[in-house]
């Protein structure tokens, strides 16, 4: 699920990473110019691909859903998942939220504290 800034923030840093090559492929500019548009735009790509919206849940942002409140899906939790110590007030919502986490592949689900 892309959003409009990371969409920008992509395109963006594409544009720069491939000037970057170019700069240095056919020159006109020093050599220092490309290595610095390549860096920047692979740190902009790294940047976008790795960032996750916020108490989204990895199963909710699978299947395109809407985060919802705290990442809750509405869905039934997981018998996998157990409950942490870890919690939290949604800053959206001002609810008290439970993390809990599935042992086995360190997945993390967010639920009402109730």
């Amino acid at each position: 699920m892309f959003t409009t800034l990371r969409l920008v923030v992509g395109t963006c840093a594409a544009l720069l990473l491939v000037a970057g090559v170019g700069v240095i492929v056919f020159g006109g500019l020093p050599g220092l110019s490309g290595l610095w548009l390549v860096a920047t735009g692979a740190v902009g790509l790294v940047a976008v691909v790795l960032e996750r919206s916020r108490y989204l849940s990895e199963d909710a942002e699978r299947r395109g859903q809407d985060p919802g409140i705290a990442g809750i899906d509405g869905d039934p939790l997981d018998p996998r998942f157990r409950p942490t110590d870890e919690r939290f007030v949604d800053p959206t919502t001002r609810r008290a939220v439970r993390v809990w986490v599935d042992p086995a592949s360190g997945e993390r689900r967010y639920r009402p504290d109730e």
